[in-house]
């Protein structure tokens, strides 16, 4: 552990979390943004569903550590949302079970500090013609996405520590957005993953958090030192 001690962002999820702090990568964008402000912190579990996410969130999120994060960003649901084929083994989770798995995490996370905060990132839309298997669709992303979103709308209505960024749409507002947002159908590009990045950054600017988690409210680290 290295010092003075900051305000702590964890990315929580899977592939897309995973590989964010790529070469142009939504997560990397990020840090880089928050590099005087706060640690962001990687937990990308590629291949993963939001049912394999429950079974280890109090390893990767202990509630006796000495420093809780201040914010964590969650993204499960392409897996979930995957379409089993007979036979085969399948990331696939039921839509009812990944809601309440969500939910789970979700309150689970807020109960770790009185300052934690969480923001989901729903299932975002696949360019179908760019997939080798047909097991995913943008129908059954478009209904694990509503999910997500419905679920932390239920949360928010009591808790405005939880906020939502609902990525199945904010991709598609984006000029040919099939070919340009994703390098293998399901995966971002740089332009896919400057969407998530300027939308988390709004998102965080907007809410009404205090104290506010948008790096241009935060202390600069050792600013006073020329």
């Amino acid at each position: 552990m290295v010092g003075p001690v900051r305000p702590v962002i964890v990315l929580f999820g899977s592939s897309i979390v995973q590989f964010s702090f790529g070469d142009g990568g939504w997560g990397a964008s990020l840090a880089h943004h928050y590099s005087r402000q706060a640690d962001v912190i990687l937990r990308g579990y590629g291949g993963w569903n939001s049912r394999q996410a429950l079974q280890v969130l109090a390893t990767v999120f202990p509630k006796d550590a000495p420093v809780q994060p201040s914010l964590v960003i969650v993204y499960f649901g392409g897996n979930d949302s995957s379409i089993p084929l007979p036979d085969e083994p399948s990331p696939h989770v039921p839509l009812s079970e990944y809601k309440e798995n969500m939910r789970e995490i979700g309150l689970y996370i807020r109960s770790l500090s009185e300052t934690t905060r969480v923001i989901f990132l729903s299932c975002p839309p696949v360019s179908e013609k760019m997939l080798i298997t047909n097991t995913r669709t943008n129908e059954a992303c478009r209904i694990y996405s509503n999910a997500c979103v419905e679920m932390c709308n239920e949360l928010s209505r009591t808790d405005p520590s939880f906020e939502v960024i609902d990525l199945f749409n904010a991709i598609q507002k984006c000029d040919n957005w099939a070919n340009t947002c994703f390098r293998d159908g399901l995966h971002f590009t740089s332009v896919g993953s400057d969407i998530v990045a300027a939308e988390t950054l709004k998102t965080i600017s907007e809410a009404k958090w205090e104290p506010s988690m948008y790096f241009d409210d935060l202390p600069t680290e050792f600013e006073e030192v020329m």
